[in-house]
């Protein structure tokens, strides 16, 4: 199943692309929201604590290898759009090649430097023990991820999203299933919580390759062409190498500030745990349509369609803003019922700071919003460069200013969730002047 996004109504096109995406990557987040109400309700504040920061842990290390895979999907849409079916399957192997590699690299990186994650993230010592309980399985997905996020990014860049979903749906509720027996019925704590996330990401990993063998004979590799070809692997890495950096930086930056909030204690851990969970699930489908945009505007720029493309930007521009505008009242509205879900009303300490964070970072999600369309903006025409300016400007900002202002006795830890919409704002400014400037040279033939 393939869906040709060059062709037919651009906001239809687009909108019948975008929704299986958003839905696919919203069970992706009941992933690790299930393990947090889970664990929360059942384990208590330090496992909370321990699961949260796991999370951000990881996001570092699989941003690396989902950089390379939206990278390589830049590269294979520009491809289909051009009906170069030669050259999509010489950079379908280069990429898996290269992907696999540093994902088994990676792997092998995260158990030897495990001990080393405590010194790093100023983990406290009664949240350490099911921290490390937590990582020791979870690190074991780290292949499962790749697996999954390799052939959704090439199936969105031929046009099927909804694949994705499906094997996805699979997961989030077989992990749901297994994490209430795991904790509940074995009482296995938090590792059997995060076995509960790896069994269910193997599932949807190995589960999409088969599919993608099966209902898409013409992604398959002959024996000729199982040959990596130098050609494809400077293309390949010319997309994914920076759009890697882009995701990495931005990781990075979340991981640094983990640390620090990591420094005033458990109590504002474990309503950071569960405030980024909200705040994730929050804007997650305008990241997911920021994508879902990228893909569309990189099948047209193959295809040379600039006037699909200049009208596919007009539209995801007033769609984006106005979800925005409409999740951000949500998400002040109902800030205290939204924390009660991951906190008892006695932990009124942690509950008063989760909402102090929700309010401040949800008021600026238009922010967040212009961001990620401006990251796909730039990875579907060609300039991966550009979004990891962006991207730098954005969490260099965030890390800077919260590690300043949380010095200050006055300020606290409130200025480490005030840093956060500031960083969006610089870089949504860079990004925009950026486009206006060279609007000309981006949408025009070459």
């Amino acid at each position: 199943m393939t869906g040709d996004l060059t062709r037919g109504p651009v906001m239809g096109s687009m909108f019948r692309f975008a929704v299986p995406m958003i839905l696919g990557n919203l069970l992706q987040q009941c992933y690790n929201i299930t393990d947090t109400l889970i664990v929360s309700r059942f384990l208590g504040p330090d496992a909370l604590a321990a699961v949260g920061s796991s999370y951000s842990l990881m996001s570092f290390l699989t941003s690396i290898l989902l950089g390379l895979c939206m990278g390589s999907g830049a590269a294979f849409s520009i491809r289909f759009g051009r009906r170069d079916i030669r050259g999509l399957k010489e950079g379908m192997c280069a990429s898996f090649v290269l992907i696999a590699a540093l994902a088994a690299l990676l792997n092998v990186l995260a158990f030897a430097c495990l001990d080393l994650v405590r010194v790093f993230l100023q983990v406290p010592g009664q949240v350490w023990g099911p921290m490390r309980a937590y990582l020791a399985v979870i690190f074991c997905g780290i292949a499962a991820t790749f697996l999954y996020n390799y052939f959704a990014c090439l199936l969105r860049a031929i046009g099927n999203s909804v694949a994705p979903l499906l094997f996805l749906a699979v997961s989030a509720v077989l992990n749901i299933a297994l994490d209430l027996w795991f904790v509940l019925g074995l009482e296995r704590g938090v590792a059997g919580a995060a076995e509960a996330t790896v069994i269910a990401q193997y599932v949807s990993g190995i589960g999409l390759a088969l599919y993608t063998w099966v209902r898409c004979p013409q992604l398959r590799l002959r024996r000729e062409e199982l040959r990596v070809r130098w050609a494809s692997v400077r293309e390949i890495t010319g997309f994914s190498l920076l759009t890697c950096v882009q995701q990495s930086v931005m990781n990075l930056g979340i991981l640094m500030v983990q640390g620090l909030v990591n420094s005033f204690g458990p109590a504002v851990m474990t309503a950071f745990a569960a405030a980024v969970k909200i705040d994730s699930f929050a804007y997650m489908p305008v990241q997911d349509f920021g994508n879902a945009v990228s893909t569309f505007l990189a099948q047209n720029y193959g295809a040379r369609q600039w006037d699909r493309i200049r009208a596919g930007l007009r539209g995801a521009v007033a769609v984006s803003f106005g979800f925005c505008v409409v999740i951000s009242l949500g998400v002040w509205v109902f800030a205290r019922p939204l924390m009660l879900l991951f906190v008892e009303a006695g932990e009124t300490a942690i509950l008063a700071e989760g909402m102090r964070y929700l309010r401040i970072e949800g008021a600026f999600y238009c922010g967040i919003g212009c961001l990620f369309l401006l990251y796909g903006l730039y990875r579907a025409l060609g300039r991966p460069g550009m979004s990891v300016v962006l991207t730098v400007i954005s969490l260099g900002t965030r890390v800077a200013l919260a590690y300043l202002l949380s010095a200050i006795p006055a300020v606290g830890v409130v200025g480490i969730w005030w840093a956060v919409p500031i960083g969006w704002a610089l870089a949504d400014a860079t990004g925009l002047l950026y486009y206006l400037f060279r609007k000309d040279a981006l949408l025009s033939p070459r």
